[in-house]
């Protein structure tokens, strides 16, 4: 792991990583996308609203993965000290709030006509937007912190490892609570759904996480080279005793 803890070389490593998990991830998502929503069957129940299933599920999935990212890069910045770890969480955390907010209003699009509502107050719903607040409140700690002492405070990690106290209560709510929201249709090993259904949906979930990872190292390019920028900039006015 340390071994790309060195910029340079994991710049290098991301310089042809970034557009192949992006143009991979466009690809694959589209297609999926576009099987879904034009092509696929209909539910029996449902009917044409199970469609938003091929966005909403895979932006559920990464809404909760970006603060998994937040949380494993807090963890690692605090412990190994790592360079690039509170780089990984800043860059994780836009793209995450992102597409929690998209879960949160494609479920607002399919719950108004399958429970008559655009929303209610249960577990499921609930944790996901505290999810969006955790986001927002990370992202204006982290940036208060790099204005007072240029992100050498440890409180950004460590809200972000208290944060994912709430992942398992998103996952779990549908069990622990009685719910409107329905139980998982896929868990290890099983899955609920037809093929038809399926398929489609663990596409547009690959493309979806590669588009992620694609982005989130995008963000930290553009993070090293503004803090290298910074760095040059005071090395100059260093040098000509500003």
């Amino acid at each position: 792991m340390h071994g790309f803890a060195n910029p340079a070389r994991f710049l290098r490593i991301a310089r042809w990583l970034m557009p192949l998990c992006m143009g991979g991830g466009a690809v694959l998502a589209l297609a999926a996308l576009g099987w879904g929503l034009f092509f696929g069957p209909a539910e029996r129940l449902q009917g044409e609203t199970v469609r938003i299933v091929y966005l909403h599920v895979p932006a559920a999935w990464l809404g909760m993965a970006g603060w998994m990212g937040i949380a494993a890069a807090s963890f690692t910045e605090l412990v190994w000290r790592h360079p690039l770890a509170g780089i990984a969480a800043r860059a994780c955390a836009v793209p995450g709030a992102v597409f929690t907010a998209v879960c949160l209003i494609t479920g607002s699009l399919w719950g108004r006509p399958a429970w008559g509502t655009w929303w209610v107050w249960d577990g499921r719903l609930t944790s996901m937007l505290v999810l969006l607040f955790l986001y927002f409140g990370w992202m204006a700690l982290s940036q208060a912190s790099e204005a007072a002492d240029g992100g050498q405070s440890k409180a950004p990690a460590i809200f972000g490892l208290v944060g994912a106290v709430n992942i398992p209560i998103i996952h779990y709510s549908v069990i622990w609570w009685q719910s409107q929201h329905q139980a998982p249709s896929i868990s290890l090993g099983k899955s609920a759904m037809a093929g038809a259904f399926l398929y489609p949906l663990l596409a547009a979930t690959l493309g979806f996480s590669l588009l992620f990872a694609g982005v989130v190292l995008a963000r930290m390019r553009a993070i090293l080279a503004h803090q290298q920028a910074e760095a040059r900039l005071r090395r100059k006015a260093l040098s000509e005793g500003f």
